[in-house]
């Protein structure tokens, strides 16, 4: 299938595949909205089983970028870079410098951070070919703590909603996914007193949080089924499906993962069951609010004030669902797409 027929009749505005066979790189640089601001979005890099999915990858994620610096108040757009591979056997300067050179091809109206699989060092590497890369560990540096604190305070507010306190002492949380993001989230629900079961599919990451906090630990596949008041996706999207949803043991779901959503009935299926949704990208806006030091030359007391109104946000949210009897998935876009609107 031709890469035109992939995104034909979607929003996006311009998606690339891009191949440079001396460096060994394959990727797809999504562009899905400039009309708040030059699209900004993270390099993933994973083993996709084919290009149709990395394509489909970087459409879901740009789309969802926009709409995360929309809702977040930001003005900014959304784009998306993946990148097919492993991590662990990449030629990273070869690939990443390949990547650089590739964003150069947009002339700013792509701005590349770090995502799955990239760190700032990679960014570094990509800011050898382009000006137009962030998240470099000089300047916002590592988008991981205020992104996991955006989660918490959206987390916080979930349970406002739900249970008429914002206070998780005592509660009992789910984590699926011990990354970098799901790293700081567990150490910071720790200490605020919540009881934790995590995941991950790498059984170090849950040796090296274990070492530091108590927690309990079950295997990958079973997490859905863990008896949890709050279930917090941090790992990769279309987790939320037809066979996840009837499985939830949860009252809650605010997690850090993107597009966490498999189809946007989904946001629907969690209403019907009385799950509380905290939409993804209104939860995990912390990131692009820390790159607004680089992007936007907001100092940080302002990322971090913005940070915090997250919580405002969910509550916003929640209310706009519970006006129009629409789930907090759809109220969210709604929000999201009003600004959007406006701008052009």
């Amino acid at each position: 299938m031709e890469l035109r027929e992939l995104y034909c009749g979607t929003e996006h505005e311009e998606v690339v595949e891009c191949i440079d066979d001396a460096a060994g790189y394959h990727g797809v640089i999504a562009i899905h909205s400039t009309a708040l601001g030059p699209a900004v979005g993270g390099t993933r890099v994973w083993p996709y089983a084919s290009t149709a999915n990395a394509i489909e990858d970087a459409l879901r994620l740009s789309r969802a970028m926009s709409y995360k610096a929309a809702a977040a108040g930001l003005d900014l757009g959304g784009g998306k870079s993946v990148i097919i591979g492993d991590t662990r056997l990449l030629d990273r300067e070869r690939i990443f410098r390949a990547n650089g050179r590739f964003v150069e091809h947009f002339k700013g109206r792509y701005i590349a951070g770090e995502d799955v699989g990239t760190t700032p060092a990679d960014m570094e590497l990509v800011s050898l070919e382009t000006r137009h890369a962030a998240g470099l560990p000089d300047r916002s540096g590592d988008p991981s703590p205020p992104t996991a604190h955006g989660v918490f305070r959206a987390m916080q507010a979930a349970a406002r909603v739900r249970w008429g306190s914002d206070k998780l002492a005592g509660r009992t949380v789910a984590i699926q996914g011990c990354g970098h993001v799901g790293y700081h989230l567990a150490c910071e629900l720790y200490e605020a007193g919540a009881r934790l079961t995590l995941t991950d599919v790498d059984a170090g990451k849950i040796k090296h949080l274990t070492a530091r906090i108590d927690a309990a630990a079950v295997a990958p596949e079973t997490i859905y089924d863990v008896e949890a008041e709050v279930f917090s996706p941090c790992a990769l999207g279309g987790i939320l499906n037809d066979d996840t949803i009837s499985r939830l043991r949860s009252q809650v779901v605010c997690g850090a993962a993107n597009n966490q959503l498999l189809e946007n009935p989904h946001g629907d299926a969690l209403e019907a069951r009385g799950i509380r949704y905290v939409p993804d990208y209104v939860a995990n806006a912390g990131g692009i609010i820390n790159g607004a030091q680089e992007l936007s030359n907001w100092d940080p007391a302002r990322c971090a004030g913005a940070v915090e109104a997250i919580y405002e946000t969910v509550l916003k949210v929640f209310a706009l669902a519970r006006e129009h009897g629409i789930s907090t998935s759809r109220a969210a876009d709604r929000l999201a797409q009003i600004r959007l609107l406006r701008k052009n």
